[in-house]
């Protein structure tokens, strides 16, 4: 008898159970297609960054779980520090932030922009641009937002070996 396979959205409900058992954040579930197989990736967090014993043992938790999705490879990881922001819980946490915003389509000529976030008011994200102006987006005109990582270069001098100039 053909074993039935289970969707992504079974797996991301037991992922969210196992999240809060282990007192992580799933972030986000996807199932992929790209040239050497499925991946299956769940992205995890915790607010002061999530190690990594903790996305191992996330990973063993979880494994057995969803064997019945169809897939080739499975991944269990930190969603990084540019992460993109979805909830309302991320909106609030990045509030006072710089973020680079990005839409579906040209607003006022460009499709990029960056200011401090305001957050979320109804369904416009509101940002604050780099002259001071209010800039308001519809959220469902805008394709990402995440956290600006800027790197000083006296910082990155620091990394340098020391044997290099």
């Amino acid at each position: 008898m053909p074993r039935h396979s289970m969707p992504v959205k079974e797996a991301r409900e037991i992922a969210q159970r196992i999240a809060e058992e282990m007192q992580v954040e799933l972030v986000d579930v996807e199932l992929v297609k790209e040239p050497t197989g499925h991946f299956l990736r769940f992205y995890v967090d915790k607010p002061d960054g999530i190690s990594l014993n903790e996305l191992e043992a996330y990973h063993r938790r979880i494994l057995p779980l969803v064997e019945r999705v169809e897939y080739d490879y499975m991944e269990v990881s930190s969603p990084g520090a540019d992460r993109p922001l979805k909830t309302e819980a991320d909106f609030e946490r990045a509030s006072g932030t710089a973020v680079e915003l990005t839409t579906y389509k040209k607003v006022n000529g460009a499709k990029r922009f960056t200011g401090t976030l305001v957050g979320l008011e109804g369904d416009e994200i509101v940002m604050t641009g780099p002259n001071g102006d209010a800039l308001r987006f519809d959220r469902r005109g805008v394709a990402v937002v995440r956290p600006l990582i800027e790197f000083d270069e006296d910082d990155l001098a620091d990394d340098a070996p020391a044997d290099r100039p």
